[in-house]
């Protein structure tokens, strides 16, 4: 029993994995063997899966955020009134269509980590927050969070936000540094348009 990577068939949108059973292979292994490792293939075919998924959701957030920025820049006042409305239409016409993709993929989690990863959240919106009250201060916190979650700082660390990552899953982990990637990146550009 073979378990082939995704293939094309004659059909379209047909990406499934193939199993075929051959003759020859049976008496070489127990059948116990053949399923397992019939198993670990299509382990290594879903977390293939599941990585294009978080890749996906991933860029649609930085799609977003940067429809974001565009929406909230500064060059936008610049405009007159009728471009201001054009571009900002454009913009919502994107973001709505962006919307219309629903990716997701399930992180499990004790009550622990749903806790630590709701304290986290909750330290990430009040961040965002004060972005538009003090963008310098909003940047350095940020800063601190990243610092938190590095194995090398480059700075202070915030000691309440580490410990709260630390309680999370290490998924939970990754996409909250990314996450913070993008909040800093999103804060160097409407720096730069102000």
């Amino acid at each position: 029993m073979e378990v082939d990577n995704y293939q094309e068939s004659a059909e379209p949108d047909s990406t499934q994995p193939h199993i075929e059973e051959s003759t020859s292979s049976i008496s070489e292994k127990p059948p116990k063997d053949k399923l397992i490792s019939m198993l670990d293939r299509v382990e290594k075919l879903v977390e293939r899966m599941r990585r294009d998924a978080l890749r996906m959701e991933e860029e649609k957030d930085i799609l977003l955020t940067t429809l974001d920025t565009v929406k909230n820049s500064e060059v936008i006042v610049e405009l007159h009134e009728s471009e201001q409305e054009e571009v900002f239409h454009y913009a919502e016409h994107i973001s709505n269509r962006c919307l219309t993709v629903e990716v997701h993929v399930r992180t499990t989690r004790d009550r622990m980590q749903e806790d630590a990863l709701y304290k986290v959240n909750g330290l990430i919106d009040a961040l965002v927050v004060g972005l538009r009250g003090d963008p310098a201060g909003a940047k350095a916190r940020c800063l601190s969070f990243m610092n938190s979650c590095s194995s090398q700082p480059q700075g202070p660390a915030d000691k309440s936000f580490e410990t709260a990552v630390l309680g999370c899953t290490l998924d939970d982990q990754k996409r909250v540094k990314k996450r913070l990637q993008g909040l800093l990146e999103y804060i160097d550009c409407t720096t730069k348009f102000a």
